[in-house]
């Protein structure tokens, strides 16, 4: 029997999953209060300073997956508002989402709302957290409770209460095959809010990657981080401010950075066009590590030069033979650089690396 071909995915859903895709994901200007509760603090780092490779960006059925988390939100308010609590989802002064920010500006907390008139509670002032869930994640925080089930919501839900100065937050999460809702009221813990601010503190002050999770690319949790391949692999992060070593984050003002070669602040919007606009851009020396080890700069020229385990040099600089701006690094790799063919090539013709695919063969 012949074997029937596979039904065809819809042109309609083919096309909301594309509308998806084509959705650009915004960087965040800030550390949030929903990542905090990541375990390794380079992956933190690395999300700060804007790190994660655009092909790696989730598909428009992911997006979508994403956004159903907030769509979910208004459907808690509601639901709040109808058994009698009151819910202030909009903060009056801005006619936004309640927003605290902290560490110069460079942490923030959004919070869904805030309620009074919890049945358990009906006096108290409630922080307001909504998650949904699939079946197996959502059967584990009935069991375990949300602390040891969950603890990026935890710590999340900790520092929200530490900025919005309130004591008890009001976790609510939907089984998302179900529609089973679970309800949880969880305490203040001031001291475990201070050392989650303190790392944040850590984590948005610190000039280059902090400790590994582990050394072992094969362990389980770095094998599934997006990150990766910057991490343990040759990877470089894309081009911007964040990953330059001109640029700092500074404690004063509103997340406000500063950049050493012109000696200027950066606005977010410069920060996030730098990639294609600032020829002076030069990699974090610790972000070029899996590449080779700096060995010599020059401020004045506003080069860095590395060498190689196996004894070869090259600059992060401006273009030149042996020299590498940062736009061409991230568009290379460690063995393009031993190509003796395109080295000739690039060097008769003045030649930019734009994209890159090395033959194995040639090799």
């Amino acid at each position: 029997m012949a074997t029937l071909p596979e039904r065809p995915q819809s042109q309609t859903v083919t096309a909301i999953y594309s509308w998806w895709a084509g959705k650009p994901q915004r960087l965040s200007r800030r550390l949030g209060a929903s990542q905090i509760g990541e375990e390794c603090e380079r992956r933190l780092w690395y999300s700060f300073r804007w790190c994660q490779r655009p092909e790696l960006e989730p598909d428009g059925r992911m997006k979508r997956l994403f956004n159903r988390g907030h769509r979910e939100e208004a459907v808690f308010t509601e639901e709040l508002r109808g058994i009698g609590c009151d819910v202030r989802d909009i903060d009056p002064s801005t006619g936004e989402q309640f927003t605290f920010t902290a560490v110069g500006g460079h942490f923030v907390a959004k919070i869904d709302g805030v309620a009074l008139r919890v049945p358990e509670a009906p006096k108290t002032w409630h922080n307001l957290s909504y998650k949904t869930a699939n079946a197996k994640s959502w059967a584990e925080l009935s069991k375990k409770g949300l602390q040891a089930a969950q603890p990026k919501n935890w710590a999340q839900n900790q520092v929200e209460m530490h900025l919005a100065q309130l004591t008890r937050t009001l976790f609510l999460s939907v089984n998302k095959d179900t529609d089973e809702i679970y309800a949880e009221r969880v305490r203040y813990d001031e001291a475990e809010a201070a050392r989650l601010l303190a790392k944040a503190e850590r984590v948005i002050y610190a000039p280059e990657p902090l400790a590994k999770l582990s050394n072992d690319p094969a362990f389980y949790k770095c094998k599934m981080c997006p990150m990766s391949p910057t991490c343990h692999g040759e990877a470089l992060p894309p081009v911007s401010c964040r990953t330059c070593l001109h640029a700092t984050p500074e404690p004063d003002g509103d997340g406000r950075w500063s950049c050493a070669r012109f000696g200027c602040d950066v606005t977010t919007e410069t920060q996030r066009a730098a990639g294609e606009q600032c020829p002076e851009h030069r990699y974090i020396p610790a972000l070029l590590a899996n590449w080779g080890e700096p060995v010599d700069a020059s401020e004045a020229e506003n080069w860095v030069e590395y060498r190689a385990p196996d004894g070869l040099t090259f600059r992060n600089g401006p273009w030149g033979v042996g020299s590498y701006t940062s736009k061409e690094l991230v568009n290379a790799s460690p063995a393009l650089l031993r190509h003796a063919e395109f080295l000739a090539i690039r060097e008769r013709v003045n030649g930019q690396v734009v994209e890159f695919q090395l033959d194995k063969e040639a090799a």
